[in-house]
């Protein structure tokens, strides 16, 4: 009988089609594990209402775990309550600024009318600004440092 614990380390390997080094582990979408006989359930939530990756990173579930011997698997959405970055590993956040995106960037006590600081990713420079709210995806916004001139993506708070 496999455990949840085991099924935790087979989903390290299951990536987010639209930023590759990141598992869903790291984006803390895996919301449940669980496990009745032989079969086994995965619960997920999307990074934001209609993520268009959440039937890829389901169908990638599902062959990791067949892979493994693992044939009954379900894996079901959850909406609520809503998925936050706050769910995301810290290494998962290590890896987007290696990777090139901006982490999420989080101001206790922040003001209305506060800016937003984004560092770069690849000079780390705090003199950037905002280009679009939107990135190359719905949950990424798009910047450019003032410093080293490059565009990158930044992975907004939730």
């Amino acid at each position: 009988m496999i455990t949840k614990q085991e099924i935790a380390v087979l989903l390290e390997q299951v990536f987010d089609p639209e930023v590759p080094v990141l598992t869903v582990q790291d984006l803390g979408i895996v919301r449940d594990i669980i496990i009745v006989n032989d079969e086994v359930e995965i619960v997920i939530s999307p990074t934001y209402s209609g993520c268009p990756a959440m039937h890829m990173i389901a169908a990638q579930i599902k062959v990791e775990l067949l892979s493994h011997g693992i044939e009954k698997v379900k894996v079901t959405e959850q909406l609520s309550p809503a998925w936050t970055t706050d769910w995301m590993t810290e290494s998962g956040k290590q890896k987007l600024e290696l990777y090139g995106i901006a982490p999420p960037q989080y101001k206790l006590n922040k003001l209305p009318g506060d800016k937003e600081v984004v560092p770069c990713p690849q000079c780390k420079s705090t003199n950037t600004q905002l280009v679009s709210q939107y990135g190359s995806t719905a949950c990424k916004a798009l910047y450019k440092c003032n410093q080293c001139l490059e565009p990158f993506d930044y992975f907004k708070c939730h």
